[in-house]
């Protein structure tokens, strides 16, 4: 009964939290911004509706997985808005596509069990889409991790993540501690080959934000699968040597770094986003300019890889350590349900998927602090982008249908 309370309240305070931040942006136009009331009402009929949905018919999962993505896609699309309201009309439908993926998820996938035996089927969607950049990309911002069809857009990388979570977990469920030698090495030479070659695509693409967040998804699930330490180690000191070889090998990687050992020597050059992101935090301060009264446009991909140094700016610091603390909530409840479920199979994906959010919160704000080198990926449920929008909800909606099984 408290949780149910406690789960009203907070989808109480997400509504207030829409109606305030798009009757702000309405108000401070003259004559006032009908379209960003619109929106928000729109965004309250969407959030009502799907959490009507899950409560109603699958009442058993976690309903606070669902309402902290809201708040913080609300956030985001307040924050686009801001800045161009054509992408934020496209962010809302992207948004909405996305709660029905999660929604369709949770209804149409069926039981663990059985979706433990797709492996060569994860396998094939992996190997399909991640190489697809390298052969049909586009070179954006520097990475050839985009494919486009006409003049839409996608990222083959956030399908391919997903993908790769469920083919590690359906293999290594049967993970078998208690065979000795070679016999106990051998279960892990596949996984290991095909970990390989994903990182090896990310690279070629110049895609490090990604291969950053394949990594850490691949030694999260190794260690919860296996429970070897020893075996974390070995892929640190793997990763050590590839990103030294990396280094070495190509100019981009050797650019990044450059940047982030000493942004301002190039801050009118190639880094001049992530100084001018850092002027843009600092400028906002702790409780921030105020929405619609910074200036978070000079800040290249502002809508998208910048905008937790827009919201910084406008919102200031103590609201951007408030999204850290959503995020790590969202993780939090997705590791949660990781313990709820015997299933060997669902406890891996919960890892993965949890920790895949996690690391991709992770790498971008701290690029943005420059305490790791810069790399251009969204944050999620927050940034503009529809591959990286449906995927997150998509993971999303697996977790929740492990918490009702669970």
């Amino acid at each position: 009964m408290k949780m149910r309370k406690d789960e009203l309240k907070l989808l109480l305070i997400t509504y207030i939290f829409c109606i305030v931040l798009f009757g702000k942006l309405a108000i401070k136009d003259n004559p006032i911004d009908r379209k960003a009331l619109i929106m928000g009402g729109v965004l309250c009929v969407v959030i009502g509706l799907s959490h009507f949905v899950i409560r109603k018919f699958y009442p058993d999962g976690d309903k606070f997985l669902l309402i902290f993505a809201c708040i913080l896609s609300v956030v985001g699309i307040a924050m686009i808005y801001r800045l161009d309201q054509d992408q934020a009309l496209s962010q809302v439908v992207w948004v909405s596509a996305g709660i029905t993926i999660y929604i369709l998820s949770v209804i149409l996938l069926p039981d663990m069990g059985k979706l433990s035996k797709w492996k060569y089927i994860y396998l094939g969607t992996t190997a399909f889409f991640m190489p697809l950049a390298l052969l049909f990309g586009t070179k954006t911002y520097g990475a050839t991790n985009w494919v486009y069809i006409g003049s839409h857009g996608f990222q083959p990388s956030e399908f391919g993540k997903i993908a790769l979570v469920l083919y590690l977990a359906s293999v290594l469920k049967d993970f078998d501690n208690e065979k000795k030698g070679f016999a106990h090495i051998k279960q892990l030479i596949e996984p290991a080959i095909v970990v390989m070659l994903v990182l090896g695509c990310l690279v070629l693409q110049k895609d490090l934000g990604s291969a950053l967040i394949f990594f850490g998804v691949a030694v999260s699930v190794l260690y919860v699968a296996t429970s070897k330490k020893k075996y974390v180690f070995a892929c640190l000191g793997l990763f050590a040597l590839g990103a030294t070889l990396a280094y070495k090998l190509f100019w981009h990687v050797r650019q990044r770094v450059m940047i982030w050992r000493n942004p301002w020597k190039y801050s009118n050059e190639d880094g001049y986003q992530l100084v001018e992101g850092l002027y843009s935090i600092s400028s906002g301060g702790m409780i921030g300019s105020g929405l619609g009264q910074g200036y978070p446009g000079f800040v290249p991909v502002a809508t998208s890889d910048y905008i937790f140094a827009a919201i910084c700016e406008e919102f200031g610091m103590v609201f951007g350590i408030g999204i850290m603390i959503l995020m790590f909530l969202l993780f939090y409840r997705g590791i949660r349900v990781a313990f709820i479920t015997d299933n060997k199979f669902s406890q891996i994906t919960a890892v993965g998927l949890s920790t895949m959010i996690a690391c991709q919160a992770l790498v971008i704000i701290g690029g943005i602090f420059a305490i790791i080198p810069l790399t251009g990926i969204t944050l999620p449920f927050v940034s503009y982008g529809g591959s990286s929008i449906l995927t997150a909800f998509f993971a999303l909606g697996i977790l929740q249908k492990i918490s009702e099984e669970g």
